[in-house]
């Protein structure tokens, strides 16, 4: 797997910087709200989605000032997004820790949620940019209605490959796609290369989603959440989409299991192993391989720079990382 330290390497300084702003943007006077946070900042993740935004900037010519108050507030939407997501899916545990609304309850995580998401709006004020708060406004429209899509899907059962897509265009690739995008118009890139980024960002974004469902179906990764979780809430994801679709005799017994949501411990073993014996995992990765390839291939159109080099890095990271 490729080391951070060398992805982040050409943005060393500004990362840092980032990371600054992001705990100073989060602050309150308010005791419980203070020790919520002091959690959350203690969980966070890998931040992907702000070194997207800093190594797209520096490719495309300088991280500015817009470009940190970007990244920060595209860091910030996701978290509070994640905060949001955990109450509705009633999660109790992110990254292998126990999720604000099992450690606090569901009103205090909501509202935590709420502050966060109003500190993302401010900082994207900050940027000055019309046309970067406009895209983060269409960017809360796509999570929501791509959170909704997915429920949906759940709800109705509906076992379809497209419609899987769909979600994870919405929920995932808008996303990583709006930081890319935004990081190239902080740096005042040509349309050219903001397009380029975009696209970019898609396809690292159908990557990205797809090589997290893939770890669903694995007990021995250490990825913070239960292996069949998504099933168990009635996600079919692309590996299990792939074994339904193979026309073996034992699909219509296992297509039973979904419509009735009969997700017991046994069932859901019964599932992942299905998935596994017919292919699902090698097509999955298959589709990530695709997606991720064309994400590098985009890039060869940029011209040559270390920050090329760390998002090229920064893909095969996605593609390679263990949780």
């Amino acid at each position: 797997m490729v080391d951070r330290s060398i992805i982040e390497k050409p943005v060393a300084a500004e990362f840092a910087r980032f990371n600054d702003e992001f705990e100073s943007s989060l602050r309150s006077d308010t005791r419980l709200l203070q020790a919520v946070i002091d959690r959350i900042l203690t969980s966070t993740g890998k931040h992907v989605r702000p070194l997207l935004v800093l190594l797209a900037a520096k490719a495309c010519g300088n991280v500015t000032e817009s470009t940190i108050n970007a990244a920060v507030f595209l860091e910030l939407l996701h978290t509070a997004t994640l905060i949001h997501d955990d109450v509705i899916d009633e999660t109790k545990q992110r990254r292998g820790v126990p999720s604000l609304n099992a450690v606090f309850d569901n009103r205090v995580a909501v509202l935590t949620g709420d502050y966060v998401l109003s500190s993302a709006l401010i900082r994207s004020i900050q940027t000055g940019n019309l046309r970067i708060i406009g895209i983060v406004s269409n960017l809360g429209k796509d999570l929501s209605e791509g959170e909704i899509k997915q429920m949906e899907n759940a709800d109705e059962s509906i076992v379809d490959e497209a419609c899987y897509m769909q979600v994870i265009y919405k929920k995932t690739a808008t996303l990583l796609a709006a930081c890319t995008t935004i990081g190239a118009i902080s740096a005042d890139a040509s349309e050219e290369n903001i397009q380029l980024l975009h696209e970019f960002g898609v396809n690292l974004g159908y990557a990205f989603q797809i090589k997290d469902d893939i770890f669903d179906y694995f007990h021995e990764l250490n990825i913070g959440k239960p292996t069949g979780n998504d099933i168990r809430e009635g996600k079919v994801t692309l590996p299990l989409l792939h074994a339904l679709k193979q026309g073996r005799e034992e699909a219509a017994h296992f297509l039973d299991i979904i419509l009735r949501k009969d997700f017991t411990d046994e069932h859901i073993e019964q599932l992942i192993s299905f998935a596994k014996a017919n292919g699902g995992i090698e097509y999955a990765e298959a589709k990530m391989q695709t997606y991720y390839q064309q994400a590098v291939d985009i890039l060869q159109k940029l011209p040559n720079s270390p920050a090329k080099e760390a998002l090229e890095n920064l893909a095969k990271y996605v593609i390679t990382r263990q949780k």
